[in-house]
This record gives C-alpha cells, sequence and structure tokens, in this order.
C-alpha cells in the first residue's frame, strides 16, 4: 500500500482536489486495486475548515512526514499561499523534490511554488501567467498555457482545470493503465458517456 498525502489547512479549496482524493482511494478500474491511500497532512494537529466549510482532522504533521514514505504530495489551492502560514507545505514540497519524490500544486499552491523559486527550472502552469509574473518569479519563460503541466515529477494545474490535474496525478503515479485512463477522462473530462461504457467493460 503505498500512500499520497494531501496537504489540508484552512482554507483549503475542496473542488481542486475532489476527483484526485476520491480515485486515489477508490478501487475501481485501478490497475492494482488498493494499491495507494490517501492520508491528509497538515501543520499542526488541529482540525482545518476548508473553503467549502467542511472541518478536517488531519492524520499527520508535517514534521512527522518523510518523503521516503510518500508516493507524493499533493498541495490544494488556498488562500494562505502568500503568508507565512504556507512556508511549511512549502519546505515540506522542497524536501520532496529534493528527493525525487513527486509534488502536485494546484492554483494557488503554484503561487506558492513559484515564490519559493520551485517552479524556476521545470516546466509548468497556473490559474494565469500573468498571475506568477506578477509575483516576480524566475520561471516565465517555462510556464506553458495548458490546463495541467508534468515536468519530472513536478505537477502544476490551475483551479479551472480539477480534471486534468488529477489526470496528470494518476498518471504518474500508475494508477491507470493508458486506454483506462483515456476513458476516465473521456468520461469527466469531456463528459462523453462513451467514457463509462469503455470503463465498464475495462
Amino acid at each position: 500500500m503505498r500512500t499520497v498525502h494531501v496537504a489540508v489547512h484552512d482554507t483549503l479549496a475542496d473542488w481542486e482536489i475532489g476527483f484526485v482524493t476520491a480515485h486515489v482511494n477508490s478501487p475501481a478500474w485501478h490497475r492494482t486495486p488498493g494499491r495507494f491511500q490517501i492520508r491528509t497532512v497538515s501543520a499542526s494537529p488541529d482540525p482545518v475548515t476548508t473553503m467549502g466549510g467542511l472541518r478536517v482532522l488531519p492524520d499527520l504533521t508535517l514534521d512527522e512526514l518523510s518523503a521516503d514514505e510518500s508516493a507524493m504530495l499533493v498541495l490544494p489551492g488556498n488562500d494562505l499561499w502568500p503568508t507565512e502560514a504556507y512556508q511549511p507545505y512549502v519546505a515540506k514540497a522542497r524536501e520532496f523534490r529534493a528527493a525525487g519524490v513527486p509534488v502536485a500544486a494546484i492554483c494557488g499552491a503554484t503561487g506558492g511554488l513559484a515564490l519559493a523559486g520551485l517552479l524556476d527550472d521545470h516546466a509548468h502552469t497556473s490559474n494565469a501567467k500573468e498571475f506568477l509574473v506578477g509575483l516576480g518569479y524566475g520561471g516565465a519563460e517555462l510556464y506553458r498555457d495548458e490546463p495541467a503541466v508534468n515536468d519530472r515529477g513536478l505537477i502544476t494545474g490551475g483551479a479551472q482545470a480539477p480534471v486534468e490535474f488529477a489526470r496528470a496525478i494518476f498518471a504518474e503515479l500508475g494508477i491507470y493503465e493508458p486506454a483506462v485512463l483515456d476513458s476516465w477522462y473521456k468520461l469527466y473530462g469531456r463528459q462523453d458517456p462513451a467514457g463509462f461504457y469503455e470503463l465498464m467493460s475495462a
């Protein structure tokens, strides 16, 4: 059983990781059912409140999390990213990347990584190029105007693209066979019902 760790904190944008958490935990259509699990990680053991008003009790704290015990760190969007309160999450992302463990960030979390220089040497995306450029970061030449980008295990996505963000994560983890992942995206990304029947036959 490999663990995907999802950072949780006040103002977490619930909708940006819904596809990720549901389908990593669900055995349906997985290449190896039960191979992955989701665990939540936060700066403190206290409950957090998401942007949608859900209260989440973290499974562990950041100082208890080691990169070699994780398959990936997922950083949802939030309103904390430009503040000191978000620095422990950025520091953990830096630790993961130094260890060669994938990190996936979406929406405001990409802003936090940009401010820390973690996007300066990787192709990446975000909500908009102007969003990151306005932060004064050094990676503008590597910005890609795409819903989600994976460059050497650093996955980034825009708030408007939770399905594409999830697809990039699934591909990195190898959760689905390529043809199954194509059908998954056909259903959830293109709203094509043919994807549902393909998944049922898979």
